[in-house]
């Protein structure tokens, strides 16, 4: 009995990957191509060279950062997709220490990742004052204050932070020396950003799962009002949801600061934040995972350009692959679900 549960468990776990390649295989059959080289070519974008490789491991660490974030946040049964905006306002903290703070690199990066997460912490704490007391759903919320922090960036960095040479498309001027976070060697990796991203997935996942407060969320994320009765602060809580996650998320817009770009770009987010909600469905919602989901989207992400070098294929390919996977997986979590009802119904019916 062990066995065949074992073994099922695998296979449900399998089944969306193995959908998603089944029906990405279709399309590439109807365009006429071939699909082992668009694979083929997917991993090679991918892993080819250490700088490919740094490249994916780069592209992981705000997916991981915005993944965890969104997964405290369904924890307790909300869909902060604010999270976009979130990052954006973090990479403008962030870019104001670096700009104003003339100080050696270890204090002015420290205080801009600070910076950055209380300002996302903030613009989530709002999206959760607007959920709890102006009775805003978060996703409306979430949305609206995603196109208030863009227009917030645009504005900064075309008037007040307008650069020298007048570019603006380009961003803001450099960052001093001091704010650029060290990288490994010639590669475009910053080793800290990697280690900040690891430890966050470590604490969340002791936080959720040992704590009282995690204890907590999970309550109300399985029924808001049971756990209101029972005495669980619900307010307070939802609130320390959304902050949790609009701070990892302002980390993750400071990291983009200091160690992509070196200065703030008009598209700072660059869809991170919705790609993260796909990271963190697909997780879950479970920390521990996220860190392997987000390196399949990051490889994906990165390798999919060499489908247009290669093969005359739009890149955009690579896009209908991670959003197949994750369309796979909620069609089987259903399917779960509903076996499960149905299961538990059979029950009821045998005790009565």
């Amino acid at each position: 009995m062990k066995i065949t549960s074992r073994l099922t468990n695998i296979f449900l776990a399998l089944a969306p990957v193995l959908l998603a390649l089944l029906f990405t295989t279709l399309i590439l059959v109807v365009v006429g191509a071939s699909p082992w080289e668009a694979y083929r070519n997917i991993l090679a974008g991918a892993f080819e060279s250490p700088e490919k490789i740094a490249d994916v491991v780069a592209a992981c660490v705000p997916l991981i950062l915005c993944g965890v974030g969104m997964s405290i946040t369904f924890t307790a049964g909300q869909w902060n997709v604010g999270v976009e905006g979130q990052i954006i306002l973090g990479a403008i903290f962030a870019t104001w220490v670096a700009r104003n703070l003339l100080w050696p690199r270890t204090p002015v990066l420290t205080t801009m990742l600070l910076a950055g997460v209380l300002g996302g912490a903030l613009w989530g704490t709002l999206a959760g004052l607007l959920k709890v007391y102006g009775k805003v759903h978060e996703i409306f919320g979430g949305l609206g204050l995603n196109y208030v922090a863009q227009g917030l960036a645009i504005w900064l960095i075309f008037n007040p932070w307008k650069p020298a040479d007048g570019a603006t498309m380009s961003g803001t001027d450099p960052f001093p020396d001091p704010a650029w976070m060290p990288r490994l060697g010639h590669l475009r990796l910053a080793p800290l950003a990697v280690l900040l991203a690891l430890v966050v997935v470590v604490v969340a996942y002791f936080l959720l799962r040992g704590t009282r407060w995690g204890l907590e969320l999970k309550a109300l994320g399985k029924n808001f009002r049971s756990a209101f009765l029972l005495g669980v602060p619900s307010t307070p809580r939802l609130l320390t949801a959304f902050a949790a996650c609009g701070g990892l998320a302002g980390l993750a817009g400071a990291i983009r600061c200091s160690a992509r770009y070196g200065r703030m770009i008009p598209e700072i987010s660059g869809g991170q934040g919705y790609l993260s909600l796909l990271v963190a469905l697909l997780a879950g919602y479970r920390p521990q995972w996220v860190p392997l989901i987000a390196l399949f989207f990051a490889a994906v992400g990165v390798g999919s350009p060499r489908l247009e070098l290669n093969m005359h294929l739009d890149s955009s390919l690579g896009g209908v692959l991670e959003a197949s996977v994750v369309l796979a997986v909620m069609i089987v979590n259903g399917w779960r679900a509903l076996v499960a009802r149905r299961q538990a119904q059979q029950a009821e019916e045998e005790l009565a």
